[in-house]
């Protein structure tokens, strides 16, 4: 009994519900009673932790089993599960397909919405939405741009492809988030703008806010990747953050790298954040110069 208990909730991250330790073989009086002597520990209604650390996997399994057998991680939760985007929200999304008999569980965002098969997966013992209806869904809760960047993260993850786009743009017309990843599906290249930085990401958005030719991002020349490429134009930017080029050291070795990249035919240009913070016009100038544009 207590290995069949134990194995389990191991394949559940530390979780149990009351219905399944009922069908393993303990009486109601004897969950009470453990739950009494805190050998199990209450997370959700009929949910609970065997131990007393609940980790985040724990409580992310803990809501879905607390909201039925149709429940499913989703939106930012899917899409941190999945790699995609990071969640610093502390709620869980659960989407159900019922639309009654389930009560809201606290520190769950609870979604409502039809979720076909095709659209629902397991990753990591959790029962979850698809790469691309995690897309779909998140682009009802981010912006555009972040859309974008989940779907580069997906293409250098290889854990989605266009097919399945497809497939959810096509069956689900009329859902919030689909014209935010359709539109993003037919403007952008997957993979093309990955982002490794704040710095990064505010010196692309100073280019698309000043209608500036767009660069490749982290761009391989030879042996080098470089920040921002634009190549018919043979000009590189480099955006220089404290935390990586603030030593010696890595300032000998970029202006090292500046002079081979100059022999080769290149102009490199840098900028530091202050600049790209503080003097998004002057910088977005400069550059329109140097582009000829």
């Amino acid at each position: 009994m207590e290995g069949r208990i134990a194995r389990l909730a191991a394949a559940q991250h530390g979780v149990v519900t009351r219905a399944q330790l009922v069908a393993l073989g303990l009486s109601r009086g004897v969950i009470d009673s453990r739950l009494r002597r805190a050998r199990l520990h209450p997370v959700h209604q009929g949910v609970y932790a065997i131990g007393t650390r609940l980790t985040v996997e724990a409580r992310r399994m803990a809501a879905v089993l607390a909201l039925g057998e149709d429940a499913v991680l989703s939106h930012a939760t899917a899409a941190d599960l999945w790699g995609l985007r990071r969640s610093g929200s502390a709620a869980i999304d659960v989407t159900i397909t019922s639309r009654a008999g389930h009560e809201r569980r606290q520190g769950v965002r609870l979604h409502r919405a039809p979720l076909p098969p095709s659209e629902v997966t397991r990753r990591n013992g959790f029962p979850v939405t698809t790469p691309a209806r995690t897309l779909l869904d998140l682009g009802a809760v981010v912006g555009l741009r972040a859309v974008e960047r989940a779907l580069d993260e997906a293409e250098r993850l290889n854990v989605l492809n266009r097919r399945a786009l497809d497939a959810v743009l096509a069956a689900n017309g009329n859902r919030s988030g689909r014209a935010k990843l359709a539109a993003v599906v037919a403007g952008h290249r997957a993979g093309s703008t990955l982002t490794r930085s704040e710095l990064e990401e505010r010196f692309l958005a100073l280019c698309r806010a000043h209608s500036l030719p767009s660069p490749a991002v982290n761009a391989r020349m030879g042996r080098y990747v470089v920040d921002f490429l634009w190549r018919e134009r043979r000009l590189i930017v480099e955006t220089d953050g404290r935390a990586s080029h603030g030593t010696r050291a890595a300032f000998e070795r970029d202006r090292a790298r500046d002079a081979r990249l100059t022999v080769a035919g290149y102009r490199v240009v840098r900028f530091t954040y202050r600049q790209v913070a503080e003097e998004g016009a002057a910088v977005a100038g400069l550059l329109r110069s140097l582009l000829g544009c």
